[in-house]
């Protein structure tokens, strides 16, 4: 795959990665950094991508990785705390976020992945190195723990 080919094609998974990463990370600027570096790394590993067909789920394995690592790196930052402006904003207040991104990170992959980002539960398996019987036991355990949270708000 060449440079012209991976931008054009990076360029129509942009608002799917964009909204992987604000999942994961949970702020907006983190996100837009985290979509900049894992295409940036994939532009520079893009000779290295064996199966085109896999272009979407090899960017965003790379995503993944950026978010994780941004994640660890973030450990002791604390957010800014403030009042939501705009529509967005009190979207990211809504419950359902927050329950999500209360989940345990294993069982929070998975429903990002498979809900959010709209892979299928092949592909989530696949992204994440798991069983697909085990990618499907994660997702029921999430949904169960995410049915109990909105319960309880």
């Amino acid at each position: 795959m060449d440079q012209h080919e991976f931008a054009l094609r990076a360029e129509g998974e942009k608002a799917r990665l964009y909204r992987t990463a604000l999942l994961y990370l949970g702020g907006e600027q983190r996100a837009v950094d985290a979509v900049d570096e894992a295409v940036y790394k994939g532009l520079c590993a893009c000779k290295t991508l064996r199966e085109p067909a896999y272009f979407s789920t090899w960017l965003t394995r790379i995503l993944i990785n950026e978010c994780k690592r941004a994640l660890k790196k973030g450990k002791r930052e604390r957010p800014f705390e403030s009042i939501p402006e705009t529509a967005a904003e009190q979207f990211d207040a809504l419950p359902l976020k927050e329950a999500v991104l209360r989940l345990p990170a294993e069982l929070k992959d998975v429903v990002v992945l498979r809900y959010f980002s709209d892979f299928t539960l092949t592909d989530t398996a696949r992204l994440l190195n798991i069983p697909q019987g085990t990618a499907a036991t994660r997702v029921r355990r999430a949904l169960a723990l995410l049915k109990l949270a909105l319960e309880e708000a």
